[in-house]
């Protein structure tokens, strides 16, 4: 990269037939380009510039370099616009791991969107909660929530969403409102399977309490536990913006309020950081749209 750089202020200095010149156009002062160019000189091992107080010339190895130079310089520069090109409109398949009742209720209303913006790209998404292998699997990306395993691949934050505690008005007339978050002990809890020992932090104001849940149904699907919710089966910690419709149809009804559970980050997991310009778009534009829910 640096011979480049040389080679382009050297052929700047030959454009503009002076170093005063150069030196305004590149934004740089001339006493450094002008030892950009004696360290491209000393490189090669041969003068290119005869320098007087009123001009330069050529020499007849700056001639040729010059010719050589300017070609290379100009196909490095049309790399460099085609490159930015295709980062402004990247084509190509996006493959997605990512969980469903995210996919449906969140990122749904966001793809089209997404796509009117990129055109070039079309869509291929895996709904699954598992693990994929981002190194034998042919995604370019995965989304995941909550705490991740241990693992090589590269974990962008993309936003975090709020949790609180739901159950449907008929599980709530059957067996009563808790009134305090020890009251969760005597009550039906669905349950993630990866919850830690089961037990739900809450927090309100500078109380934090951590609450053992129990019950008859743990499950690692949000679309499950949100479907046994509404039936009745139980009490849940759902994300606010997974249950935002069953709350404005009265489905489910929030508990314990003002307590809030921990909110549950989500994830963009790639196996590098060096990502084709389709998965880089897709990731700062959830992003963007992440941070402006305030989720």
């Amino acid at each position: 990269m640096e011979l480049l750089n040389h080679m382009s202020y050297f052929v700047e200095v030959v454009k503009a037939r002076s170093f005063r010149g150069a030196a305004e156009a590149l934004g740089m002062p001339n006493s450094t380009l002008s030892r950009k160019i004696s360290e491209l000189e000393k490189s090669i091992g041969l003068r290119l510039l005869h320098r007087t107080t009123r001009k330069i010339e050529l020499t007849e190895a700056g001639q040729e370099y010059y010719q050589r130079c300017r070609r290379i310089v100009d196909e490095a520069r049309l790399a460099h616009e085609q490159l930015g090109t295709m980062l402004a409109q990247p084509t190509g398949m996006l493959r997605i791991s990512l969980p469903a009742d995210f996919a449906v209720v969140l990122l749904a209303p966001f793809i089209l969107e997404f796509a009117d913006r990129y055109p070039g790209i079309a869509f291929d998404f895996d709904l699954t909660p598992r693990n994929v292998d981002l190194v034998s699997e042919p995604f370019d990306l995965a989304i995941r929530m909550g705490t991740l395993p241990d693992s090589g691949l590269i974990a962008r934050k993309l936003g975090a969403l709020s949790r609180y505690l739901y159950a449907s008005p008929d599980y709530l007339k059957a067996h009563g409102h808790p009134q305090h978050p020890d009251d969760l002990a005597v009550h039906e809890c669905l349950i993630m399977r990866n919850e830690k020992n089961a037990v739900w932090h809450l927090h309100h104001a500078e109380t934090d309490i951590s609450v053992s849940a129990s019950g008859r149904f743990q499950m690692n699907s949000i679309g499950m536990m949100r479907r046994l919710a509404t039936m009745g089966m139980g009490v849940a910690m759902l994300a606010e913006k997974i249950v935002a419709e069953d709350v404005e149809n009265n489905r489910l009804q929030r508990v314990l309020s003002p307590y809030e559970g921990d909110a549950v980050t989500i994830y963009a997991l790639t196996e590098t950081r060096l990502l084709p310009a389709k998965t880089q778009v897709f990731i700062e534009f959830l992003r963007e749209k992440f941070q402006g829910l305030n989720l």
